[in-house]
């Protein structure tokens, strides 16, 4: 059973057939990036079992989901700098995943209930056709969050240090276009936010679109997400569609972001400064990582030799410095994690000391400290990572003990 954000193989080989492999351009400066030592977050179960990093704050504090036995469904944990990840549980049903933690320590949660849904719908993407729902992790207690009026369904995915969560919830509206991309979708969805009370306040779609999602939210309450239409519009665990990249204000009022030339646009994730990244689909039809600014507009992060798609995706992929991190992958499912900074792509394996047991395959998340997290492969095995850099113009918590393991690596 996968969660919502555990890549798997095959969904990656569905990303990949969406676009049009072609040869592109290697990087013509060698990156002059900061570099890294990585600690295995462990997982909830014994040997066998999997974990995977969603999102992290400033103070280290991790959000993520793993399962408890090899092969079993996803839980959602928080790791709080110390100690072994922390199982959330769920609504009743088998699967949850969790974003955050913000600095209340609080998480966004999406959740399977124990209810079969009446529609025979998916919305959690768990493949069990339960009741999913919207949930807050807070002081130890696990609440679900509501839908929209005549909604049966709901996902939570990031929130702020003001206790703004950004999701989406179904509406009621029937819409048969819906199951183009998602075979069991039945009714139409929007873009939310639910306050710190629990309210939730839907977000206005793009004038002539009938679907919205959103997933990212900073601290002023700017929300990043996607809208367009039921039939071109895909929620995760597929791979995500949208017509239009999204930034809504605090007040809900959308801005277009604008696109790289093609069809899918969707902004994942907003800094505090108003920088939003995303994805957009070039001419060409392959997958590139954006950073948008009101003064400059939407440009293009680049790309690696071969990649079909390099993505960054939610929910704080995107720091108050600028730099980014995500991951790209190639037409046979290969995929490897990055950090963007200084208008430079650097692979994170090479940012790691040779040797390294380590695969980093996606990056989820980066802090001020240019901290970053994620999932990778050690000894055969997909955990939870967390990069730490080893350099003295970044916040370390443990800096003399990073900076010696980094120093005994030879330069590259």
């Amino acid at each position: 059973m996968k969660s919502r954000l555990l890549f798997t193989t095959s969904a990656l080989s569905l990303l990949a057939a969406l676009v049009t492999p072609i040869q592109l351009n290697a990087q013509g400066e060698k990156p002059q990036h900061i570099r890294y030592t990585v600690r295995d977050l462990g997982a909830l179960g014994g040997p066998g079992t999997n974990s995977s990093a969603f999102d992290m704050n400033n103070a280290g504090w991790v959000a993520g989901s793993g399962n408890l036995i090899p092969g079993g469904p996803q839980h959602a944990f928080v790791w709080f700098g110390r100690g072994p990840l922390i199982d959330l549980g769920t609504l009743g049903g088998p699967n949850s995943a969790a974003d955050g933690p913000n600095l209340r320590g609080e998480a966004a949660i999406i959740s399977e209930t124990g209810k079969t849904d009446p529609n025979g719908e998916d919305f959690c993407g768990f493949g069990n056709h339960l009741q999913c729902l919207a949930a807050i992790w807070r002081n130890g207690k696990l609440t679900a969050l509501p839908a929209l009026p005549e909604g049966h369904n709901a996902q939570a995915y990031g929130l702020n240090d003001r206790s703004e969560v950004i999701g989406f919830s179904e509406n009621g509206v029937e819409d048969s276009s819906c199951a183009t991309l998602m075979p069991f979708q039945v009714f139409r969805y929007d873009a939310v936010v639910w306050e710190p009370n629990g309210h939730i306040r839907k977000l206005r779609r793009l004038p002539g679109d009938t679907v919205a999602f959103g997933f990212g939210i900073n601290n002023k309450g700017q929300a990043v997400g996607s809208s367009g239409l039921c039939s071109n519009t895909s929620l995760p665990p597929l791979p995500p569609n949208g017509a239009h990249a999204v930034l809504w204000e605090k007040d809900g009022s959308p801005t277009n972001l604008g696109d790289l030339g093609g069809t899918s646009n969707i902004a994942t994730s907003v800094n505090n400064q108003g920088e939003v990244v995303g994805t957009s689909q070039s001419t060409d039809g392959t997958i590139h990582a954006f950073v948008w600014n009101r003064r400059r507009g939407m440009r293009d992060l680049g790309t690696f030799p071969g990649a079909v798609a390099t993505v960054a995706p939610c929910c704080n992929t995107i720091n108050d410095r600028g730099q980014v991190v995500g991951f790209w992958f190639d037409t046979m499912g290969n995929v490897r994690a990055f950090l963007w900074q200084d208008n430079v792509l650097a692979n994170l394996n090479d940012l790691i000391p040779k040797g390294s047991p380590w695969q980093l395959q996606f990056a989820s998340a980066i802090n001020d400290a240019a901290e970053i997290v994620g999932q990778g492969l050690i000894n055969g095995e997909v955990h939870a990572f967390l990069a730490t850099p080893c350099d003295r113009n970044y916040t370390d918590r443990n800096h003399a003990e990073t900076e010696w393991r980094c120093e005994d690596d030879t330069d590259r």
